[in-house]
């Protein structure tokens, strides 16, 4: 569990590089499913993502000669992004590692901040290995972009907004990848309220939920997903699982045309631009209304990184 005071010395370390995103009540959703339904709109942050977050916090805390050295990552697209455009601010040299699923549009906002782009596997954890080899060989800093506890804290920030906003949610629903943002919500969540917290993952790419029933990481296979931001595997020994296991009350896995149904929502009915692994808390929504039906639930958008072409 990250602790409290972490995730408050994280907003203040992170809150001139980042924007408080809105908090608001769907009226269109809160009608349609009966229930009241908020959304965090965390597409709406720099970088059209939440992990700015993490990686603001990440690269605030190095030490001056880390951050002469530079620093590598691995990304499927948008932690990549935050630590391109933090890298910019500060000064310092960022190579990032995506796969070849990444799309262009992620692609071209990392290289815009001019951070050296690396292409190389077919899933995100071959790209996260080889980035793991070159920072060992160059000995620089390898930010991951969920196994950190600094890193965490920074998404934990995203709760932090919410829970002041409106503390008496029923149940918050997020998306489930390598489980950064979910154990930085859910380490401030619980420690303080008995809100229901729900990850949400595609059942193209289940990894953190199989390992959490496992116990241990998995390596399953994968299928594509229009949530290549939740797609991929997890590196071994990774915080997130005990996190995730002892935190989350449940894991909702939906399928890929929901998701794409959901995208399809809130672009006309709620005027909002949201890529897939942003959409998947209201995919659940539209596939299991029943279980938020009466009930508070907040939806964290996690990002709004869209290609033209899925668009």
């Amino acid at each position: 569990m990250i602790a409290l005071y972490d995730i408050y010395m994280a907003r203040k370390r992170i809150q001139p590089f980042i924007r408080r995103t809105p908090f608001d009540n769907s009226q269109f959703l809160s009608e349609h499913y009966g229930g009241e339904i908020w959304l965090k709109h965390e597409n709406l942050q720099f970088t059209g993502s939440f992990k700015i977050r993490g990686a603001a916090n990440r690269m605030l805390s190095m030490r001056p000669e880390e951050h002469k050295k530079g620093v590598i990552t691995a990304s499927a697209g948008n932690h990549g992004l935050g630590i391109s455009y933090m890298a910019n601010v500060l000064g310092i040299k960022a190579r990032i590692f995506v796969p070849e699923n990444t799309p262009e549009v992620k692609r071209t906002a990392i290289r815009s901040f001019g951070a050296e782009l690396v292409v190389y596997g077919t899933e995100y954890i071959e790209a996260e290995k080889l980035a793991i080899e070159t920072a060992n060989q160059e000995e620089t800093t390898f930010i991951s972009a969920y196994n950190d506890p600094i890193l965490i804290a920074g998404q934990g920030t995203v709760g932090l907004e919410m829970l002041e906003e409106n503390p008496e949610l029923d149940i918050i629903l997020m998306p489930l990848g390598g489980g950064g943002l979910a154990s930085g919500i859910a380490s401030l969540w619980k420690n303080v309220t008995t809100t229901q917290i729900i990850g949400v993952q595609s059942t193209a790419s289940p990894v953190m939920y199989e390992s959490m029933k496992a116990g241990y990481i998995v390596d399953i296979p994968l299928k594509d997903s229009i949530a290549e931001g939740l797609h991929g595997g997890i590196e071994h020994g990774s915080i997130t699982l005990d996190i995730c296991r002892r935190l989350l009350d449940n894991v909702i896995l939906v399928e890929e045309q929901t998701i794409r149904d959901a995208i399809r929502l809130l672009l006309f009915k709620q005027r909002e631009v949201v890529e897939g692994a942003g959409a998947v808390g209201v995919a659940a929504l539209i596939e299991k209304p029943n279980l938020f039906r009466g009930k508070k639930v907040c939806i964290v958008l996690s990002g709004g990184n869209l290609g033209e072409e899925i668009l």
